[in-house]
């Protein structure tokens, strides 16, 4: 690979991993998930900065390629995080429907009790 492009890519992992370790810090952005971003980030990096890495492991795989390992690699990584949000959103979905069936619960309550009130003031 062309050392100007290597250095771009190096520039705007760089770049990018700052920005989610500072989405991070304003807490726009969950620590659980930052951690995968950040290490699929510096995986990248390091493979950038020492191509003879991403040689060997093509190599050792039997991949043709170099690109091709990356794209599957970009893919693999793509539907682990799609699983496990997924899951999230179950977890949420689940969450969510407790606690509206719970403020229902309350409101009910709430309704009951100042109907009882409103009774005893009539009387």
């Amino acid at each position: 690979m062309n050392l100007r492009v290597q250095v771009f890519v190096a520039v705007m992992l760089v770049a990018a991993l700052l920005w989610i370790v500072n989405m991070v810090r304003k807490e726009a952005l969950d620590i659980r998930f930052a951690l995968s971003w950040l290490t699929v980030g510096a995986v990248v990096l390091v493979l950038d900065i020492f191509p003879g890495i991403m040689d060997n492991l093509v190599r050792l795989l039997g991949i043709e390629l170099p690109v091709n390992m990356m794209f599957f690699f970009g893919f693999c990584f793509t539907l682990l995080l799609l699983f496990i949000l997924t899951v999230k959103v179950s977890r949420q979905e689940e969450h969510i429907k407790r606690l509206v069936q719970e403020m229902a619960l309350l409101q009910d309550a709430v309704c009951k009790e100042k109907g009882e009130a409103l009774k005893e003031n009539d009387e």
